[in-house]
């Protein structure tokens, strides 16, 4: 295939882009969670603070508890049980127990399944959603004509606060994903009152995130600024955002699986995923491995990182005709610009030992008919620069990384 004509920064629409910033007001860096989350407590006036954490955190490490006594006598309660990809079920359950102790501030402290349940507590709260067919008014949806729907409601009035153990980057968004049990299907919500009014970034906390999931997520993170630099739709500032997270993200990553207890590179990891998920947060839209990735997860019960470790570059690939120009600019920050960018990040991930096929995470052949048709729900289907309006296109992709 020829390759595009175009320099490496061109895109479609290079002026005229309006930012959208998220409501985030105090990122920590580096400080220890426990006392940053009792002075923001303290800063925001909370006397009922409802923690949401990562069972492995509540239950077998001190960290949770070292939290609590920080808190003193403005902790509430703390709560676990958050399935993989946000079961709309268990976010009700979440729900209820915050309602029951009149909760005036959220902690959400895990990975990224915990933080978009946090989420969706505020939405729960407001608008007193007890019933998974409560959150259907709420869900962001594609129309019969292909266009992207976002209802337009009341947001939270509940403020939350935002410790990451794992580096997909949710806590950054006003976004949330989570699944309908019984369609299984994953479909997002979102409004600018979802994102946290503070994100703690405390690198020491990570230690207890396994291997596995820590080098996924950081992948899922190396996607959202792949997916930036791709796009079609991006601006020079969310270009120089999406360049800088993948540069130190293809940097951390490996220095972390070298050295787990390396606390330098994982705040680097960290700030990369930080760095990533502002494209998506100022408007540039997701493109084909996002939209194949919320199905694989919430139909086929795939990790969340483990989705874009497989899908991210195939979809690459895919988009090469009508993008090579600006996968350039990816190639450049994985240190080699005139390889090609998809078999560079191929590379990359193959190097932190990820899986690189749907097979390798138990998705078999007779599954991609329904993965395809699901897909094209999704909202970012149409906006990957190769428009995915017909399952054949999305099986074309499913195809190549059947394996």
């Amino acid at each position: 295939m020829s390759p595009d004509p175009s320099p490496p920064s061109a895109l479609s629409q290079p002026l005229g882009a309006i930012m959208q910033l998220a409501a985030t007001e105090r990122v920590a860096l580096g400080k220890p969670a426990a006392e940053v989350i009792a002075a923001e407590a303290q800063r925001l006036g909370a006397a009922r603070v409802f923690i949401l954490a990562g069972g492995h955190l509540l239950r077998q490490t001190d960290e949770i508890r070292r939290i609590e006594v920080a808190l003193g006598s403005r902790h509430a309660a703390s709560h676990t049980g958050i399935g993989q990809h946000v079961p709309l079920g268990d976010v009700l359950a979440a729900a209820d127990a915050a309602r029951g102790v009149s909760a005036d501030l959220i902690v959400a402290i895990g990975g990224g399944s915990v933080i978009d349940a946090a989420k969706m507590i505020g939405l729960c709260l407001k608008h007193d959603i007890r019933e998974p067919a409560g959150f259907a008014p709420y869900r962001t949806r594609v129309d019969e004509a292909g266009e992207v729907i976002i209802p337009e409601f009341a947001g939270a009035d509940i403020a939350l606060i935002c410790v990451p153990t794992t580096l997909s980057g949710g806590e950054f968004s006003p976004l949330a994903g989570a699944t309908d049990e019984e369609a299984r299907l994953k479909s997002v919500y979102e409004h600018p009152s979802m994102a946290p009014v503070c994100v703690v970034l405390d690198p020491a906390i990570s230690l207890h995130t396994p291997e596995w999931l820590w080098l996924s997520t950081g992948v899922r993170s190396i996607d959202h600024a792949v997916e930036a630099l791709a796009s079609l739709d991006s601006n020079y500032f969310c270009d120089g955002m999406a360049e800088s997270a993948l540069r130190l993200l293809a940097q951390g990553l490996p220095r972390v699986k070298a050295d787990p207890g390396d606390l330098d590179a994982r705040m680097q990891c960290q700030v990369g995923a930080w760095q990533s998920m502002i494209p998506i947060i100022a408007g540039v839209p997701m493109g084909g491995s996002h939209a194949i990735g919320h199905i694989l997860g919430g139909t086929c019960n795939v990790a969340h990182g483990h989705t874009s470790c497989v899908m991210s570059p195939h979809v690459l690939a895919w988009n090469f005709p009508v993008n090579s120009g600006r996968q350039k600019r990816i190639s450049a920050c994985l240190g080699k610009p005139e390889e090609s960018a998809s078999e560079l990040l191929d590379g990359l991930i193959r190097s932190l030992g990820m899986p690189r096929t749907l097979r390798e995470v138990g998705v078999e052949e007779e599954m991609l008919p329904v993965i395809a048709a699901n897909t094209l729900k999704d909202p970012w289907a149409p906006t990957n620069p190769r428009p995915l309006r017909r399952s054949e296109e999305v099986m074309a992709i499913l195809q190549t990384a059947l394996g």
